[in-house]
C-alpha cells in the first residue's frame, strides 16, 4: 500500500563545493549535526535531521553538481530563534542578502543570507 503525502516537496539536495566547509558552516547556523553518508558514485551527503512529518534533505557533494547564481530559495525552519540563527550564519562567513523582514499578519519573518557556498538560503520564523 502506498503511502499519501500531504506536502508538494518531499526532499531537498544544496549543493556545495566544499563538503567539510558547508557541514561546518549548516552546523554552525542551525546548532544542529548533519548525518554523512557516502552514496559512492552519488556523492556525499549531509542530512539534516528531522522528525517525520517534515521534508527532509541534505548538502550534496559530488562533482559536476554546483550551486548556481539565481537559483531556487530554500528556506529553513528558524523558529528556533531567527535573530540568533541569522548571526550565527553570519559570523560562519554567510553575507545578508535581506535583513530580518517581517511578514503580512500570521505569516511569521524570514531573512535571507548567502552560504559559505554561494547559494542564497532563507531563514523563516512563524512567529
Amino acid at each position: 500500500m502506498s503511502k499519501t503525502r500531504s506536502t508538494v516537496a518531499v526532499w531537498f539536495e544544496l549543493p556545495v563545493r566544499d563538503f567539510a566547509r558547508a557541514i561546518t558552516f549548516y552546523e554552525t547556523m542551525m546548532g544542529v549535526t548533519l548525518i554523512r553518508e557516502d552514496m559512492g558514485p552519488y556523492g556525499q551527503l549531509a542530512v539534516f535531521p528531522y522528525e517525520e512529518p517534515s521534508v527532509p534533505g541534505c548538502l550534496l557533494y559530488r562533482p559536476g553538481f554546483e550551486p548556481v547564481e539565481g537559483g531556487p530559495i530554500l528556506y529553513l525552519n528558524a523558529d528556533s530563534g531567527l535573530e540568533a540563527m541569522l548571526a550565527r550564519g553570519l559570523a560562519a562567513g554567510g553575507t545578508e542578502v535581506v535583513g530580518i523582514t517581517t511578514l503580512p499578519p500570521g505569516m511569521g519573518r524570514y531573512a535571507q543570507l548567502r552560504d559559505s557556498e554561494g547559494t542564497v538560503i532563507g531563514l523563516h520564523s512563524a512567529t
